[in-house]
């Protein structure tokens, strides 16, 4: 039905951010649908049957119409064009809709936990003739076809809301299925387990609710990169002969396919200026063309054929990976002094490191001190912010160096 709608609602020449946003609001307007339908026949049936299980479902699906109402409006919004007030856009509503999305899940969960254990303290009998147990066959089919086409559609326009209407209704099949085996218990071996299949209901609820804030906090907080992305840019800039490495990348997300990346290139000092600013422009171009993120890529000039400065850097390096192979350095420059010569880099620190900032200035510093007591460490200790990824632009030395 899904991709019937689009064949009719999207044109193969629209741009991919309308096609996106009407992908998201019909997948929306679907779940709404669907929802309702479920709400509707669940809540008879569960009201024929007597059973709190069925009526507890019922009430879920209804907070999942209400979901698909949040889904299709944060596809809306996050559509807008930048303006005055929002110059990055407005691609961040999505990760607001996906969170109210999980609370609205959670807090389902924490109400349906509550009618289930007053159902357990005070039990009644639960009658489900042929038809209620139809009705919930019906039900766990309709929401494995939501369960796909919400995947589906998630997936392809990188939806958070989606993706966590798509867990809910996986966790709804086996809150549904629970409830049928409940009512089968009823019926066919006369246990009444309404009220212990509505606890269980009601925990499947929690924990979807849970799971799903989980990843949309995580963006909106601000979380490291896919490594895959990361992999993508290294590919590019160090794809260019005149970038030696590259080192402090951050990618801002402001929403999905509104990246913005920084990052520092590395190019060789003696180097024609004009070229190599026009190499970078080339890079930030490609880098937009193929990843679809706008970049400012910073130079970094570098000795590439100073013997001094490559025997000081290989033996300061191999302090830096002695001390911990997680530390990476760059940035690494010579500036020679009346009384000694000052080494001064740069070192990625992960964090949860071992060791403080102070007491691991410490460390390196008086081990390249005891290399030669001329030797004088200026280091600024940077964190990452691309996670625990280990850069490749960082495990060797300069091209050419030397």
């Amino acid at each position: 039905m899904l991709t019937l709608l689009s064949r009719l609602f999207i044109r193969a020449d629209m741009p991919d951010t309308q096609s996106r946003a009407r992908l998201g609001m019909l997948a929306g307007a679907l779940g709404i649908f669907l929802n309702l339908v479920l709400f509707g026949c669940k809540l008879a049936a569960g009201i024929a049957a007597s059973s709190i299980a069925i009526q507890a479902d019922a009430f879920n699906n209804l907070t999942d119409a209400a979901s698909s109402v949040i889904a299709l409006a944060g596809f809306w919004l996050a559509a807008q064009k930048p303006d005055k007030e929002h110059p990055f856009g407005h691609g961040r509503v999505e990760y607001i809709a996906g969170f109210i999305v999980s609370a609205l899940i959670f807090m389902t969960g924490v109400e349906l936990l509550r009618s289930s254990i007053d159902a357990i303290s005070r039990p009644a009998p639960a009658q489900a003739d042929a038809l209620t147990m139809a009705a919930l066959v019906f039900s766990l089919g309709v929401k494995l076809y939501m369960f796909a086409y919400y995947r589906a559609a998630g997936k392809r326009t990188d939806s958070e809301p989606l993706l966590a209407c798509s867990s809910d209704s996986l966790y709804d099949m086996l809150a549904t299925g629970i409830v049928l085996v409940g009512i089968a218990a009823a019926r066919f071996a006369g246990v009444q387990v309404d009220g212990w299949c509505g606890l269980a209901v009601s925990l499947f609820v929690i924990k979807g609710g849970i799971s799903s804030a989980a990843s949309t906090v995580g963006d909106l907080i601000g979380k490291p990169p896919e490594e895959g992305f990361i992999r993508e840019i290294e590919d590019i800039v160090l794809g260019h002969e005149a970038i030696h490495a590259m080192h402090d990348l951050v990618v801002h997300d402001y929403g999905p396919g509104r990246r913005m990346v920084t990052l520092h290139a590395e190019v060789p000092a003696d180097g024609d200026m004009l070229a190599l600013h026009d190499e970078i422009d080339n890079i930030e171009r490609e880098l937009e063309e193929k990843l679809g993120c706008a970049a400012t890529i910073h130079m970094d000039p570098i000795l590439t054929h100073d013997s001094v400065t490559a025997e000081a850097y290989e033996k300061v390096r191999a302090v830096v990976r002695e001390t911990d192979p997680a530390l990476q350095m760059h940035d690494f420059r010579i500036v020679d002094g009346p009384t000694h010569r000052n080494l001064i880099f740069d070192v990625v620190m992960p964090f949860h490191f071992r060791l403080s900032v102070e007491e691991l200035v410490k460390q390196l510093s008086d081990r390249i001190h005891g290399i030669d007591p001329a030797w004088h460490a200026v280091i600024h200790v940077d964190r990452s912010f691309t996670g625990e990824h280990e850069s490749r632009a960082h495990k060797g030395h300069r091209k050419d160096q030397g």
